[in-house]
């Protein structure tokens, strides 16, 4: 087990390198179990949920070598052995739920435990299944476990209830083979969905309106073998930027997607913190005044992303007024309160909704992560805080970020990872 110690107080101030996209990597990782040779991605960030979805392929039978130094990921799927995952791993991340689509389109047939992941909310799989069941899959669940088969898929037009990312990159991956033309309607446009499209098209595939409302996808017979570049994390970039604007720093982000940090850079500036576009790859946010409060409301894609809510809720525990936060996309993404709390915060919950009553100082405090973004969201209010603050469950953070904690004490941080055995910390706090 590790756990973070950080010591506040200190304004952030330099250059920064985002990494490649998490939530870009992962499916398209998943989607190179449709091709039939050699693919080569690049970019890849070196986290365990990475790692675990390496995993995932391999015990599939891909060939898979992964070079963090590079980060570069080659995959061969062309002789797969396994369509049946090892239980454990799915049920540790939910993005590996997303090799059902491409073994059922690419062999007719897949058997996969429900996924887990971090405990955000309940973010059922059904939309996933009644989209692959429109075309043409049938499917039965007993015991957790999920058994799909086709004989070979069809197009179909489908309707998204919600437009969930998940439900759209399954579909959309498992229509790449399919005979016909599939229609996904309210589909999610989230930077992840263009991303995963191109590497596709890059592979064979016939996608277009990825990114839109109604994406296209004109089934063909296979996919070969290609080179693809991740795009950088906009969540991680939202961190970083963010982390500027608690510690009252002057940050400049460098390996961003402007257009893809748009509610962002328009909420900063509402706190009244400085969001300069230095080019179209960089952005420098600068934090002299106390920030003023902010009303917030997540949104799917392009409204402001719930993944990036924690930390922004951090900010406006340090501002100079009353901010209302909504969270309308996972149900339990108020975990990261209590630490706050713990923290000095003036937060009330109410179901869906949060009241942040901005403070002038945090102090550092014992705290514990309840999942990735909370992690991201306690270490901002760490190095914000008076005094020291202790993370434990800090392993959360490695799910999506890479060496995150050395690249902020390149910027003026003081963060100190430490590793206890887990009989040292029972020992320590009665668990």
């Amino acid at each position: 087990m590790h756990e973070l110690m950080v010591r506040g107080g200190t304004p952030l101030r330099g250059t920064v390198k985002v990494k490649g996209s998490k939530n870009a990597s992962l499916p398209v990782i998943a989607a190179s179990m449709l091709t039939d040779g050699p693919v080569v991605i690049e970019e890849v960030p070196d986290l365990l949920d990475v790692r675990a979805m390496i995993e995932v392929v391999q015990s599939l039978g891909a060939r898979a070598g992964y070079d963090p130094s590079r980060e570069r990921l080659d995959i061969d799927a062309s002789a797969l052995k396994s369509l049946e995952p090892p239980t454990e791993l799915v049920q540790n991340m939910r993005a590996s739920f997303l090799v059902l689509g491409p073994l059922l389109a690419r062999f007719g047939k897949a058997t996969l435990a429900l996924p887990g992941g971090c405990a955000i909310g309940s973010r059922p799989v059904d939309l996933h299944l009644k989209g692959l069941a429109g075309m043409g899959a049938e499917y039965s669940i007993s015991g957790g476990v999920i058994e799909a088969r086709a004989d070979r898929l069809h197009g179909e037009r489908i309707y998204l209830d919600y437009p969930s990312v998940g439900a759209t990159e399954n579909i959309m991956m498992a229509a790449t083979l399919a005979s016909g033309t599939t229609y996904i309607e309210n589909a999610a446009s989230e930077p992840e969905i263009v991303d995963l499209a191109n590497f596709l098209n890059s592979a064979g595939a016939r996608i277009s309106g990825a990114g839109m409302k109604t994406i296209r996808i004109k089934g063909v017979e296979g996919l070969y073998s290609t080179r693809h570049s991740v795009i950088p994390d906009r969540i991680e970039a939202g961190t970083l930027l963010l982390s500027a604007a608690v510690t009252g720093g002057d940050v400049v982000v460098n390996n961003v997607l402007t257009d893809h940090l748009k509610p962002l850079m328009a909420k900063l500036k509402e706190t009244g913190t400085v969001v300069e576009e230095v080019d179209p790859a960089s952005i420098r946010v600068i934090r002299e005044d106390r920030p003023k409060g902010a009303d917030l409301k997540t949104m799917p894609y392009p409204g402001f992303p719930t993944d990036l809510q924690p930390q922004f809720m951090t900010l406006l525990a340090l501002s100079n007024g009353t901010s209302l936060v909504t969270e309308t996309v996972f149900e339990n993404r108020f975990m990261h309160v209590d630490g706050l709390l713990r923290m000095n915060a003036d937060i009330m919950v109410d179901g869906n909704r949060a009241v942040v009553q901005g403070k002038n100082t945090l102090r550092g405090a014992p705290v514990q992560a309840s999942d990735l973004r909370a992690a991201s969201a306690l270490l901002l209010a760490g190095m914000a805080a008076e005094g020291t603050t202790i993370i434990s469950n800090i392993d959360y953070l490695w799910r999506g970020h890479s060496c995150l904690e050395e690249r902020l004490n390149n910027l003026g941080a003081q963060i100190e990872c430490r590793a206890f055995p887990i009989s040292y910390r029972a020992e320590k706090t009665g668990e």
